[in-house]
């Protein structure tokens, strides 16, 4: 069966949001052009993993001597958009994402792939190596350009620092009903 392949070459929105309280929140990837809507589940730390490596891309390419393409070094403030996430109809959860760059669209190119159970379908490959390749069912590909990326990249991580404060002494999440920690050496 071929993959369904939902693309969106030049979204009019595409954000990372939540659902749910700080500590209990759901991540999720949402593309839209028109009335199509596509949301894609995600954890918190891919999220913030996607986020900081747009960035990095986009960063890369300020630096080149390639003057075809301007990069915004911050968000462009008509690109910002801090809207909540339209109604959500999660089309699958994200095992592997994929990020690239486009250079004939000037464009950064994120790939959703869903969660792969590798015992419901893959084959050895035709070499012998023992390899298991699933061909996903569907997958998410979404098409922006620098600046969209870049304000995508600054919503996501403030999406993701948005969660609950991180305890000084431990490095773990506060819980809002009280946080226990131990330091090391107690017993």
């Amino acid at each position: 069966m071929p993959t369904i392949v939902h693309g969106f070459d030049w979204p009019d929105r595409v954000v990372v949001g939540t659902i749910g309280e700080p500590g209990s929140r759901s991540f999720y990837l949402q593309a839209r052009a028109g009335s199509r809507i596509v949301t894609v589940g995600l954890e918190k730390e891919q999220s913030a993993l996607l986020a900081a490596k747009i960035d990095e891309i986009l960063d890369q390419l300020m630096s080149q001597d390639d003057s075809s393409i301007t990069v915004p070094a911050t968000t462009p403030i008509e690109l910002v958009d801090n809207d909540p996430l339209e109604p959500v109809e999660v089309e699958f959860r994200t095992g592997a994402l994929g990020l690239g760059w486009d250079p004939t669209t000037a464009q950064v190119v994120i790939e959703a792939y869903p969660v792969v159970d590798a015992d419901t379908g893959g084959s050895d490959d035709e070499f012998g190596s023992g390899e298991i390749t699933v061909e996903p069912t569907e997958m998410l590909v979404v098409r922006i350009p620098v600046g969209t990326a870049r304000a995508f990249a600054k919503r996501t991580l403030e999406v993701v620092g948005a969660g609950r404060p991180i305890c000084p002494v431990c490095g773990t999440p506060i819980d809002p009903d009280g946080h226990v920690h131990s330091l090391p050496g107690d017993a």
